[in-house]
């Protein structure tokens, strides 16, 4: 075989120089004409099925579902970091911020180079403006900018906000609503103008189209002032999937990337599921019951009180949460200020219950209408459940799933024509439960998220100055607000049923994430990327570090404020 090999070399020999002199001729030709080109990179697309509908794209008026799309299409001046951090705030759209000695004047310097995503840049008249937009159209958590006396454009990239009293300014600039600042170019379009599906933000991705109740798709602002790299995302495919069990097969089958919500009874096999992971994290969660007390019979106290001692609280949180909740103590959650220890709390029971209604004058009992939003997986477990035990008091509950649009609309309408109890799902707009006292309890000119018609003039002014005396006099603002809670339980103006923990639903292959419980149903997609084979241990090594330290910073801070549980099934 040797001896034929030899024989075989300088046939193989010359065939080679053939190729070389041809490749040659070939290789020349080449570099003298246009090089092909590159073939284009492959768009990441983040594929999410979530069951959060949109009631408005106005950044001016959100304050409902769609935040988890606002808070990736707009910034604010300044973010809120989740609790265990080494400092409490940190910069947006605003890189640095000063105080006067009596808080009544904050100085922000913005950030230069930013481009909203209609090319206008930042600059102090676009804070102003929104600011002001916002303030005078009075909806959603306007509320929140009504400290606010007056904005002074200082110069081109400093603004100062002059307050009506020292309210704490930081909580209200870092909102998860009311805080967006947007392009001033809008103002020619107005609010249908945002809700045909256009944005008017700075922030890392852009509105690409909208079909309601079916699919958002948000695109990469490729000016960003925070930049990209490859490892992260150009599009966020955002699918509407009203049933928790679709979510968790698309999440199964690789259709669906991240799952907002699955039934909670698959939380512990998902988790043991190669390749997906399940986040547990202490949130500001709660879920409440609105009484409608503008109509009898839930204009009687005692009816209230009634209703709230025959809810099976405990039963609630097993079987809606699997015991991944705690039972609420009025309407704000524990572990945000200013929760309290020493507050009255319900129990139950349906003896107490059933003497309260005798007292009340309905010794036969009584029938309500609740309602609920059909797309809540934890509202529809135990929606029944109250049903059942109200019935062994012989009152008569007429349970309706809906979309939550619509039960929204039902309730804005003449309260003598709107169900008897609303159940909701509420988290705070801002790191102050002020917001959950505001907003669901503070009087109205017109219905908003007031949707228990509870107006007392007295409650108002309590949180009032509670709220702008945080501040300067924290002991005080504490015992307001704790006078404040009291009246809202001793009047049962609503049922305050649990808070409990959020859960995120991911693939393995999506990094980046962080739980903040004041932005507790967002995820911030900037945040996130996938791992290729182009990339390496040591490259992604420092953020994964970084990423396990913050998640258990969260943990042990909220550990102390005694609602912490677990942060995550599995790190």
């Amino acid at each position: 075989m040797s001896s034929t090999k030899s024989k075989l070399r300088p046939a193989i020999a010359l065939v080679i120089i053939a190729i070389i002199v041809v490749a040659g001729g070939v290789y020349y030709y080449n570099m003298n004409q246009q090089q092909p080109p590159p073939k284009p990179r492959v768009p990441k697309i983040l594929q999410m099925a979530c069951d959060l509908d949109v009631t408005t794209w106005d950044p001016s008026g959100s304050y409902s579902t769609e935040v988890m799309e606002m808070a990736n299409m707009y910034e604010p001046l300044i973010w809120a970091n989740p609790p265990g951090s080494s400092e409490p705030i940190k910069p947006a759209l605003a890189t640095s911020w000063e105080v006067s000695p009596d808080g009544l004047n904050w100085t922000f310097h913005l950030r230069s180079g930013v481009k909203f995503h209609d090319g206008t840049p930042l600059n102090a008249e676009a804070v102003k403006y929104s600011i002001n937009r916002t303030k005078s159209m009075g909806l959603g958590a306007a509320f929140l900018w009504s400290y606010v006396n007056s904005v002074d454009v200082v110069d081109n990239l400093t603004v100062r906000l002059n307050l009506a009293y020292a309210a704490p300014i930081t909580r209200i600039v870092s909102a998860e609503y009311a805080g967006w600042i947007f392009s001033p170019k809008s103002a020619a379009n107005g609010t249908a103008w945002f809700e045909q599906g256009h944005d008017a933000g700075s922030g890392p991705f852009m509105l690409e189209s909208y079909k309601p109740r079916d699919e958002i798709v948000l695109t990469r602002f490729q000016d960003y002032w925070g930049g990209w790299n490859d490892t992260q995302f150009d599009k966020i495919d955002i699918h509407f999937v009203s049933d928790p069990v679709e979510e968790r097969q698309m999440l199964e089958s690789g259709d669906a990337d991240i799952a907002c919500t699955v039934p909670i009874e698959s939380v512990p096999i998902l988790n043991q599921t190669n390749g997906l992971i399940i986040y547990r994290s202490p949130s500001f969660f709660n879920y409440v019951g609105y009484m409608n007390t503008a109509k009898a019979p839930l204009n009687n106290v005692l009816v209230r009180q009634a209703i709230s001692y025959a809810i099976p609280y405990q039963d609630l949180i097993n079987v809606a949460q699997k015991g991944m909740a705690t039972q609420a103590v009025g309407p704000v959650p524990k572990g945000l200020w200013p929760n309290q220890p020493g507050l009255p709390q319900y129990t139950h029971n349906l003896t107490k219950a059933k003497e309260l209604l005798t007292e009340a004058g309905y010794p036969n009992g009584l029938s309500l209408v609740l309602t609920f939003a059909q797309e809540n997986a934890a509202e529809q477990l135990f929606a029944p459940m109250i049903k059942s035990e109200l019935a062994k008091i012989g009152v008569t509950v007429d349970v309706r799933g809906i979309p939550w649009v619509e039960q929204w609309a039902m309730a804005k309408q003449d309260p003598q024509k709107a169900q008897d109890i609303f159940l909701i799902e509420w988290w705070p707009s801002m790191q102050d439960g002020y917001d959950e006292l505001s907003g669901m309890f503070h009087s109205e000119s017109s219905v908003n998220f007031n949707l228990n018609y509870w107006y007392n003039s007295t409650f108002d002014n309590l949180i009032d100055t509670a709220f702008a005396t945080e501040t300067t006099n924290p002991t005080q603002s504490a015992k307001m607000y704790f006078d404040a809670q009291k009246m809202l339980i001793d009047n049962a103006v609503a049922l305050y049923l649990y808070d409990f923990d959020a859960l995120f639903n991911f693939h393995t292959y999506i990094q980046g994430f962080v739980s903040n419980p004041y932005y507790p149903s967002v995820i911030f997609f900037y945040q996130l990327y996938t791992l290729s084979s182009q990339t390496t241990s040591s490259a992604i090594q420092p953020t994964s570090i970084a990423l396990l330290s913050t998640a258990r910073q969260i943990e042990t801070s909220l550990a102390t404020q005694a609602v912490s549980r677990s942060f995550v099934w599995s790190l």
